[in-house]
């Protein structure tokens, strides 16, 4: 996820909560130290949905056939060894836990979404060398559609959840009425879609792609084989741990476009196969009222099976360029490719 402005990064061995400095061997809650997998409470941690026990926080499960599929909700686990559950264990009863895409994540993650960052700059370059219609795929709230329109093209933003298209209407109502013209909005799946139109170009972005099931990505594929246009380019990025020594959870303090700071927590060891994100506001009010956590857990899709499904699929690879500096935790990779001959 893009982030408009990184204030403070921590690591598990230095952030500060409530009880003063936490490390990855021992976790505080109300009922006193917890140390290895398990949450040690005198009462139960309330998601949404009710209590949860045991050394997880899990909320509903909603089959993630695109980067939207959730409703309110999404696959979610925090182990009690993580930072990140720590401060659940903090909120107590104000937590409401829930997806990241859903109807109470949707807005934070709108917030925090940015226009001007290596990813979206790579991909307004690539488009700009051929003319033509664009396909937004997973296009949430709009954070490509946007840029792409503001650049005068006529752009398909395609999403499954209703709630990132709803933001994406509300952007497209306070545009000028030539960008909302240019616009066409469609809610379905990224992984089976038929729009009877093709396309010069098709995009997808970071993380995306990852939030699909093997046989989703395949149904991907074919359907953008089926709507690309004679000569026609898929640009996707993918994104990869760049780091093999770096702590296996981070915390970083990001504000918002609307000035809410946020705190963030990504747990991913290095070599898993899927890592944790949670977002919350990092300055909830000082009473009883509901503290919206947003988390969800992310497939990993390494670069070489990538290019694998890709080429297998009828894709060819025609370029690969890094998008971030060698060394950095998240190493974000742009693909272009077209139909093979």
């Amino acid at each position: 996820m893009p982030l408009t402005t990184t204030e403070e990064t921590t690591t598990s061995d230095e952030i500060t909560t409530a009880d003063g400095p936490a490390t990855s061997d021992e976790i505080t809650t109300a009922g006193g130290p917890a140390t290895g997998h398990e949450i040690t409470t005198s009462d139960e941690i309330t998601t949404a949905d009710g209590p949860a026990t045991s050394d997880e926080i899990t909320t509903d499960h909603a089959t993630a056939a695109d980067h939207a599929t959730t409703t309110d909700h999404a696959t979610t686990t925090v182990r009690a060894r993580t930072l990140a559950a720590r401060r659940i264990a903090e909120l107590g009863d104000r937590a409401r836990v829930c997806g990241l895409y859903g109807a109470l994540g949707a807005p934070l993650y709108h917030d925090l979404a940015t226009y001007d960052d290596p990813e979206t700059r790579a991909l307004l370059t690539a488009v700009r060398t051929t003319p033509g219609p664009v396909l937004d795929l997973a296009a949430g709230s709009g954070r490509f559609t946007l840029p792409l329109l503001a650049t005068g093209r006529q752009v398909t933003a395609l999403d499954l959840s209703t709630d990132m298209l709803a933001l994406l209407r509300t952007a497209l109502d306070r545009a000028p009425a030539s960008m909302r013209a240019r616009c066409t909005v469609v809610r379905g799946d990224m992984s089976r879609f038929a729009l009877g139109q093709r396309f010069p170009h098709i995009l997808l972005g970071t993380t995306s792609l990852s939030l699909l099931d093997e046989d989703g990505r395949a149904g991907l594929y074919r359907s953008v084989l089926a709507h690309l246009a004679e000569g026609g380019r898929f640009l996707l990025t993918v994104l990869e741990r760049g780091d093999s020594d770096g702590p296996d959870e981070t915390a970083v303090r990001v504000t918002g476009a609307g000035g809410t700071v946020y705190e963030l927590y990504e747990h991913w060891p290095a070599g898993a196969d899927s890592r944790s994100v949670t977002l919350l506001p990092a300055d909830p009010p000082q009473d009883d009222s509901p503290v919206t956590v947003c988390t969800d857990r992310v497939a990993v899709l390494d670069l070489p099976r990538l290019e694998e499904e890709l080429t297998a699929s009828g894709l060819t690879i025609t370029s690969r360029q890094f998008l971030s500096p060698p060394g950095e935790r998240h190493r974000v990779t742009l693909l272009t490719t077209e139909a093979s001959r």
